[in-house]
Order: C-alpha cells, then structure tokens, then sequence
C-alpha cells in the first residue's frame, strides 16, 4: 500500500492534463493504484448494457481515474493550490496548508 496525499471530499487543483488548472471535489482515492477520481473531471464515454427488463441502456459520460501525483489539495483559508505539511496538535496529527498553516 502507498499512502496518498489525498482524501475523499478534499477540493484539489489538477496541475497537469487537458484540465489543468481546474478545481473539484475528490469522489473515491485509491491508494493501491496511486490515483483519485475528481468530480467533472477527465470524463469519457461509457457504453452500458441494460441489466434487467425495461431498464435502458446506452452511453453515459463517466469521470475516470486520474494519477494523485497530478493533483494538489486547495487551502480553504488561503485559496491557494499546496503541498500538505503535518503537525501534531492535542495528540493528534492533522494536515496543514504549507503556505498559511491552516487546517486541511
């Protein structure tokens, strides 16, 4: 297992790809692989067969798997796309933005 610098429901920034420089809210990290799911983000065609009688089938738009490394969480305070520093605060370790020191 690799740990990523990500979690679910973080705000990230992609910095590289064809969405460079957009923000959205991380749906599902997958550690394992090294890559996140960003809502809205690296969408492609999706062929689906019915499942049962009277369902419809067709092609949907679906967000696909992008590299963690291509991402940077976004401070809420200071909007600003960072690195995630640690610090132990009431015996617990939280992550903070490496510009403002505020709370992720």
């Amino acid at each position: 297992m690799t740990k990523v610098h990500v979690k679910t429901g973080d705000t990230v920034k992609i910095i590289s790809g064809k969405d460079r420089g957009e923000t959205g809210k991380v749906l599902a990290v997958s550690p394992s692989e090294g890559k996140v799911i960003v809502e809205g983000f690296n969408m492609a065609k999706k062929h689906i067969k019915p499942r049962r009688q009277g369902e419809s089938g067709g092609i949907v738009d679906a967000e696909r798997a992008i590299y963690a490394c291509k991402v940077m969480p976004v401070c809420p305070k200071c909007g600003k796309a960072t690195r995630v520093g640690h610090k132990i605060e009431n015996g617990k370790k939280v992550r903070v933005c490496k510009h403002c020191g505020a709370e992720l």
